[in-house]
Parts: structure tokens; sequence; C-alpha cells
């Protein structure tokens, strides 16, 4: 809880987009943080846009979008730890893009290409497995990632590491 509170108050900083927090309180294990009003999980966005019949292909500015995030927030060393599609709010309107980060319960401070690319992975797993035909996204995400992130090529290799890993653990059981 004190790691949330204070990753999110460093986000600040690094001109992130997260919650304000406004107290921690570590007798009742409470955290205030600012209310996004009337925003929408990305999660929740894109299944909208799937279960209306629009074509995926309207949602790449917000993938690319994410993906300008993600690099800035790597970049200045902070790894999320759980990043989903739940874990990422548009504030209204919609149409403005304008992400927000929430639940930094896991993230920590990194500099090692590993544990970024362990992110990406872990928010590819989560993009494919909940929001089905959508890897033409999560692929315009990753190219917008390597080209806003200056220190991608590293992140991108061993994300490719970490995918064949997994494959091989899924294969193994």
């Amino acid at each position: 809880m004190q790691r949330a509170g204070k990753t999110e108050r460093k986000t600040r900083v690094m001109r992130i987009s997260a919650p304000a927090v406004y107290f921690v309180d570590s007798v009742t294990n409470s955290i205030y943080l600012e209310d996004i009003v009337d925003s929408v999980t990305v999660q929740d966005h894109i299944n909208s846009v799937q279960r209306s019949g629009n074509c995926t292909s309207s949602l790449v500015p917000l993938a690319e979008k994410m993906g300008e995030l993600l690099a800035r927030m790597h970049d200045e060393d902070l790894i999320h730890g759980d990043l989903t599609t739940c874990n990422i709010l548009l504030r209204p309107p919609t149409e403005k893009l304008d992400l927000v980060l929430i639940d930094f319960g896991l993230s920590f401070i990194s500099g090692l290409p590993e544990d970024k690319g362990v992110d990406l992975y872990v928010l590819e797993k989560a993009f494919l497995s909940t929001h089905p035909d959508t890897e033409a996204l999560f692929q315009a995400l990753l190219k917008t990632y390597a080209a806003a992130s200056k220190k991608s090529g590293p992140v991108i290799k061993r994300l490719d590491e970490v995918r064949l890993r997994g494959r091989k653990r899924s294969m193994i059981g």
C-alpha cells in the first residue's frame, strides 16, 4: 500500500497521468485517491467497440497512445507490475484519448530491460486474452512504444526472450 501511494506521487514528477494521492493511512491500510469522474477502463472501451460491431482498426490511435505512455513510464524506469487494460483509464471525452494509469500496488523502479520486457509481456497476455482478435492493436502499441522510447531496443529484445520462455513453460506444463 505504501508503495502504491509513493509510486502514484512519483508519476506526477514523471508527467505520467495517475490519480492524485490525497492521503495514505497506514493504520487503516487505506489510500485516498482522486476520483477520475466518468472515466472508463480501456478494457470496457475496447469491449464496447467490439460489441458494437465496429472495426477494431478504429482503436489503433488508442493503442498508439498506450504505447507512448508506457514508453514514457519505462524511460523513467518505472515498472507497473500489473499492466492490464483494466488498470488504464480513459478520461472523458474518450475521443481525446486521455489515459490514466491506476493500481501501482506491484510497481517498482528498475532500469533492467528484463523487468520492462516482463511488464510488456504481462500486458500482451492480458490484452490478447481479454480482447480476442486484437493482435494488430497490440502490434501498433509495440511499434509506437519502440519509436517513442529511448531505451526500447533492449526492452523489445528482452520481450521476445520472455515470450519464448512463456511458450516453453506452456508447452511443458
